[in-house]
């Protein structure tokens, strides 16, 4: 009995929740800014004369999925930060509120015209 009590306990001290540390977000989204701000760079210095030959496809390939990978998952981040400052009321508000967080996220993305 007491190697199952010793297990036990061993397991609850195993499985307690640990909390993020407080500036994870703040690394987290500078990550995703510089891998966006990195594949748009590779994207600009690419010239369009060079895609004839399909063995330069894979730097801007890779580019636009990186950037494009990392753009959505910036913008998802900010809108669930906006998220858990104001707390809606019902699913509805949320997932208004959630869709407003997106667009207007993705908006700061697009070229002003």
């Amino acid at each position: 009995m007491s190697d199952a009590a010793d297990f036990e306990l061993l397991l609850r001290q195993a499985l307690t929740p640990v909390d993020p540390p407080a500036d994870m977000s703040e690394r987290i989204e500078g990550t995703l800014v510089n891998l966006t701000e990195i594949a748009a760079d590779e994207l600009e210095a690419w010239e369009l004369s060079a895609m004839r030959d399909p063995r330069n496809w894979a730097r801007p390939a890779a580019a636009v999925v990186v950037g494009t990978t990392a753009g959505a998952a910036l913008v998802v981040l900010r809108a669930r930060q906006r998220r858990r400052r104001a707390r809606p009321h019902g699913v509805l508000d949320a997932a208004e509120q959630a869709l407003k967080d997106v667009y207007g996220e993705a908006r700061k993305f697009l070229p002003k015209s």
